[in-house]
């Protein structure tokens, strides 16, 4: 029995070993470009991504068998991840855990450790056992719908896409950005603003172009709105109680006329709004991590609407409007 396990053991390190071989072998046939962060970025299928993001991503779309129950939640960076995935896990766990129950997952662990990325679990592990996670299985990403897995895309799994206007998310993304370098990694550092500004309207930035991305799920909303529910997230900000009504109704699982007379709707907004979220000590703490190696506190900066007016200048202004206007003016998409 051992000297089978042995076996089996060597077998997977070869399959593995085979497996990153390649991978290293695809990169380097990439177009490649410096990021914001000083990072490499490498284009594929149009879009670009950090190496591990990427190989991640491959994995899943060989191994990942996505369930008719399944939610995913789809972003770019920096456009509410973490508020959605709080808000999704609190809806479709509102059975299990009240908001005003002592155990409720949020107030001891960070939404990133509760609702996982699908590229860092393929990442860790290229072929995971995700099939023990109970139904509904919520999983996250900031892929384009063209590299999802196939089967997220033939089962009758729920998608969710959150957009944001995308001057907050390149503000955002900087304030990110100088969180995460190291002081002393010189190859981990922000390149000058203008320069990252200039690559983020070209779409050379952590998953890439956002102006495909958006575009690309708007589409699908409206061809299949069973399929993919689009919101904005500045629609979350100026009427949680409605846009938490859509989710739920989106889901299978709307709120009865008891739960919002009892409240349970505006409970469910005060526990994951960023007030509550960001003063939770599991989000306050240096060195508490979630995802990759990034602090827990790091994923909280202001939560605004429009804190661009403070950052960018007129020339870039217009810059990202003209972007804007060339890219999404069929769509009919428009950002406050």
């Amino acid at each position: 029995m051992d000297s089978l396990k042995h076996v089996e053991a060597n077998l997977l390190s070869e399959v593995v070993s085979a497996a990153k071989n390649e991978f290293h072998d695809l990169l380097e046939s990439l177009p490649s470009e410096i990021g914001s962060t000083s990072d490499l970025l490498y284009l594929y299928n149009g879009f670009w991504y950090a190496p591990e993001d990427l190989e991640g991503i491959l994995a899943a779309q060989q191994h990942f068998q996505a369930q008719d129950t399944d939610i995913i939640l789809v972003t770019t960076p920096k456009s509410g991840t973490t508020w959605l995935k709080s808000l999704v896990f609190s809806i479709t766990n509102r059975k299990q855990y009240t908001v005003s129950d002592q155990i409720h997952p949020l107030l001891t662990t960070n939404p990133h450790g509760i609702v996982p990325f699908i590229e860092q679990i393929y990442y860790d592990n290229t072929n995971p056992d995700v099939s023990h996670i109970p139904s509904p299985r919520l999983f996250a990403t900031h892929v384009s719908y063209t590299m999802l897995p196939e089967s997220i895309k033939t089962t009758k799994c729920r998608i969710i896409y959150l957009c944001r206007n995308p001057k907050d998310i390149f503000v955002s993304m900087r304030h990110f950005g100088a969180k995460i370098i190291s002081p002393t990694n010189p190859a981990c550092q922000l390149i000058p603003v203008e320069e990252a500004f200039n690559k983020f309207c070209r779409g050379v930035t952590w998953f890439g172009p956002f102006w495909e991305q958006a575009l690309e799920y708007c589409e699908l909303s409206l061809e299949n709105p069973d399929k993919v529910l689009f919101l904005k997230y500045e629609d979350l900000k100026g009427d949680i109680i409605s846009q938490l009504k859509k989710i739920a109704v989106h889901l299978g699982c709307p709120f009865s006329l008891k739960e919002e007379t009892e409240g349970v709707i505006d409970g469910i907004a005060r526990m994951c709004s960023f007030e509550h979220l960001s003063n939770l000590e599991v989000n306050k703490v240096t060195g508490v991590r979630s995802l990759w190696m990034v602090d827990n506190k790091d994923f909280f900066r202001k939560g605004e609407v429009g804190d661009w007016k403070n950052h960018l200048t007129d020339s870039m202004v217009e810059q990202i409007d003209q972007v804007v206007e060339q890219k999404l003016h069929c769509s009919g998409l428009t950002f406050k």
